[in-house]
């Protein structure tokens, strides 16, 4: 989404590769301290490349062997499935409202105290893995506050810095980069929407025309130095600068719907970009290092352990942490946002977080909303491959195993399903959206899957005093609305627009639904 953002220009790509390098120069420095200092106490750091990690974990787990995920290739042998009467292998879904002891649980209290208690284990255990017990503490630190505009809309903007606390472990550094805009003209604290996606600034303000003559006379001097060359060029074109001023323009806007943080900023509200890969690496070879890695000190994983959507869901805890000390955000109203594995993030960082008011889950799949007992499109294989094993807890590997000491497991071995994910957000509002097949929106992504799913977490948002989609609760039945048709009466929302991979297209819609949730306070059986 950041893309959609008007005012960056050369001015800004030099900044920010500065700071870069002062940023890079200065982790490199503490790094050369951390390993020339005594390091003899600390275990040393494990590097792996994914299939090792990979390999290590399936040994832990005594696995001999996985089936491998479904193809994309239509030529291929185990070409994903597509053919709905072959999409259910699995039809019964695990009890939603039946504890283990096989009581039925009829109001909120036994929800909270009872039944919650036990999916949020399951999911810990076999699916997102644990975050540790003992977790260092994150300072944020603001960088860069300015006024800026995006579009006609004046901003302050802020770029501020997580650090986590690596005392026990100085071989790696965590930094989380966060990116906090609320309008200026705003007269009291604004609900924010926190984005998964690269921290930026919209515009960031540039130095008055006296200033950037100096800065451009420098840079000329220096190039020049660097390159003799340049000075014949400077000369034959001595009204050229190689830095200009980016002047906003104000004229008609460009066709279609404004960019969504544009949409946001209108209707009143701020917005919050996180950025992933600052909290942990999108890969297995990673998982020895960012704040998985730095909890365990370098070493591997244990199957428990959480895995990169449980821990960008943490990072997205800690931005919460810090907006909720922010006198211009209104902390009781701040939603989260991704789409595709980002939508997989924000699902369990509103499951896992109830501080977290609503969500919109864009185009999540296999590990956020779709079911993982549905045979189309991705599958549990493929989350238990070396490419995407790194999402889940090394657990999740045992429900792709075809030969191991504990014998074979499939997805109906998962003591838990996506429509409990959706359900541990009640009663707060939860907005479920996908695009189309046509326009990128893969059927890979099994929006009817998806669908079930949310159909299936219905009746915890009626327990808990919420409204839900207001369709029945038979998911088996359940077939998905037209596209661009609206579900959004209840606390339970659902959209598949005519666009591609992205939830751009719906956002005309979030923002008025959300607004709507906001005046009624959501829920009545919310946890304390």
């Amino acid at each position: 989404m950041i893309s959609n953002i008007p005012g960056f220009n050369i001015f800004t790509t030099m900044k920010k590769a500065l700071y870069l390098f002062f940023a890079l120069a200065v982790s490199s420095a503490s790094a050369q301290q951390a390993a020339t200092g005594n390091t003899a106490k600390y275990p040393p750091l494990v590097n792996y490349t994914a299939e090792q990690d990979h390999q290590q974990m399936m040994k832990q787990l005594g696995i001999k062997a996985l089936r491998p995920g479904p193809s994309g290739d239509e030529k291929a042998p185990n070409y994903a499935n597509y053919d709905e009467a072959l999409a259910n292998p699995y039809p019964n879904l695990p009890e939603l409202l039946k504890l283990k002891n096989g009581k039925k649980v009829t109001t909120p209290a036994q929800w909270w105290n009872q039944r919650w208690p036990e999916i949020v284990e399951d999911f810990e255990r076999e699916v997102f893995g644990r975050v540790p017990q003992k977790i260092p503490q994150v300072t944020w630190k603001t960088l860069i506050a300015e006024r800026e505009y995006v579009g006609w809309i004046p901003v302050n903007a802020k770029q501020l810095v997580g650090q986590v606390d690596n005392s026990e472990y100085p071989l790696l550094e965590v930094n989380i980069a966060m990116t906090v805009v609320t309008p200026a003209n705003a007269k009291g604290p604004v609900p924010v929407l926190m984005m998964f996606s690269r921290s930026a600034l919209p515009a960031p303000a540039q130095p008055p025309k006296e200033s950037l003559e100096k800065i451009n006379a420098a840079l000329k001097e220096l190039l020049v130095k660097t390159d003799p060359s340049l000075k014949a060029v400077f000369e034959q074109y001595p009204a050229y600068n190689p830095i200009t001023a980016t002047n906003p323009t104000f004229g008609p806007p460009p066709a279609g719907d404004p960019p969504p943080v544009q949409q946001l900023l209108a209707a009143g509200w701020g917005y919050v970009l996180i950025e992933p890969g600052s909290i942990q690496a999108d890969n297995g070879a990673g998982l020895t290092k960012g704040i998985i890695g730095l909890v365990n000190k370098g070493q591997p994983r244990k199957p428990d352990d959480w895995g990169a959507l449980r821990a960008w869901a943490w990072g997205a805890s800690r931005g919460l942490d810090y907006l909720e000390t922010d006198p211009t955000i209104d902390a009781k109203h701040v939603g989260i946002e991704g789409v595709s594995r980002f939508g997989k993030a924000a699902l369990v960082a509103q499951a896992f977080d109830q501080r977290f008011f609503m969500g919109l889950n864009g185009s999540s799949g296999e590990g956020g909303a779709k079911l993982h007992r549905r045979n189309f499109g991705e599958a549990v294989e493929s989350l238990t491959s070396s490419g995407e094993n790194h999402w889940m807890a090394g657990n999740f590997l045992k429900y792709g195993a075809s030969q191991a000491t504990f014998g074979s497991k499939t997805a109906n071995d998962i003591p838990v399903d996506a429509h409990q994910l959706i359900a541990l957000c009640a009663p707060r509002p939860t907005f479920i959206s996908y695009g189309i097949p046509e326009q990128g929106d893969a059927k890979w992504l099994d929006q009817q899957g998806s669908y079930m799913a949310t159909v299936a977490a219905g009746p915890v948002f009626k327990l808990l005093g919420a409204t839900d989609l207001g369709v029945g609760y038979d998911y088996k039945t359940a077939k998905m609305p037209g596209v661009n048709v609206s579900l959004l009466d209840g606390h339970l929302a659902w959209r598949q627009h005519d666009g591609g991979h992205t939830d751009a297209p719906n956002f005309k819609y979030f923002i008025p639904w959300a607004n709507k949730m906001i005046k009624q306070n959501s829920g009545t059986g919310a946890k304390q």
